[in-house]
């Protein structure tokens, strides 16, 4: 972590990255970059579907192999790289036969490490292979929810999933949400953590740094009149006159209160709920 001199009343306790110490390389690989839509929580009508976004940096997107459909083949870790759209590092892979992919990195992983792909390959952080194959207790990140359905359960900067018990053909998974799920064991994972675990400890320390990442303000329900919001109104400072917190769309919110869908189609993988409110 990179710590500030309070020079200022925003820079007391504000942390950072020390990418320096971390990165290799500060120029994306051209074949694998372009342009893209910022997502600024709009619909396809202009509506706001996502409040709290817009604006931010400017950004390239940066092409992630999240398939990884290339299998048996090695792939030597060229480059170490920071990702504007992701909290994990990125790293330039380039394949025995000459391809070159971004992908998503482990914890330990540095500039000239080897991987591979494989239902045979072993069990050391980076390599991917079927949940089927790795032991009991062991770490995993990208992980499949079907097969070579894609990367979808752990890629944040620090995740990791736990491979809890085998049951038949399904796997059970302890997620970075507390959840435990049941995932097909012909789906594929990467073995370790995903790097950068640091990110969640970094204070932000001004809201400029927010508007940035393309985050904007938060008002609270109880400060907005009654037409803006189900918390609004009332004579000076008063409760929200209502047992549960709800958004101003009138959905429940916050507090440990149950938001999914009752009759969703995958609650029949899930063996223990999230667990959720006060800790």
């Amino acid at each position: 972590m990179k710590k500030y001199k309070p020079t200022t009343k925003s820079r007391r306790g504000m942390t950072g990255i020390d990418f320096r110490k971390v990165l290799t390389s500060d120029k994306p690989e051209k074949s694998l970059v372009s342009g893209f839509k910022r997502g600024t929580g709009r619909n396809n009508r202009g509506r706001i579907t996502t409040r709290h976004k817009g604006g931010g940096h400017k950004r390239l997107y940066r092409d992630v192999d999240f398939s990884y459909d290339k299998y048996d083949v090695p792939f030597t870790i060229k480059t170490v790289e920071y990702d504007p759209n992701r909290s994990g590092f990125i790293g330039l892979a380039v394949y025995r036969d000459g391809a070159k992919r971004y992908v998503l990195l482990h914890n330990t992983a540095k500039v000239g490490d080897h991987y591979v792909v494989s239902e045979k390959a072993n069990q050391t952080p980076g390599n991917r292979l079927p949940l089927g194959n790795i032991t009991v207790g062991t770490f995993v990140y990208n992980v499949e929810l079907k097969h070579k359905g894609g990367a979808k359960l752990a890629r944040s900067g620090g995740d990791y999933a736990e491979v809890l018990a085998k049951e038949g053909d399904f796997i059970f998974l302890k997620t970075p949400s507390s959840e435990v799920r049941k995932v097909p064991a012909n789906a594929w994972a990467s073995i370790g953590e995903v790097s950068n675990n640091e990110n969640r400890l970094v204070n932000l320390g001004k809201a400029g740094r927010s508007r940035w990442l393309g985050i904007r303000p938060t008002v609270r329900g109880t400060a907005m009149n009654p037409v803006d919001h189900p918390h609004g109104g009332g004579e000076g400072r008063s409760g929200r006159g209502r047992r549960r917190a709800i958004s101003t769309y009138g959905k429940p919110t916050g507090k440990g209160q149950k938001s999914r869908r009752a009759k969703k189609y995958s609650n029949k993988f899930i063996v223990t709920r999230r667990k959720v409110g006060k800790k």
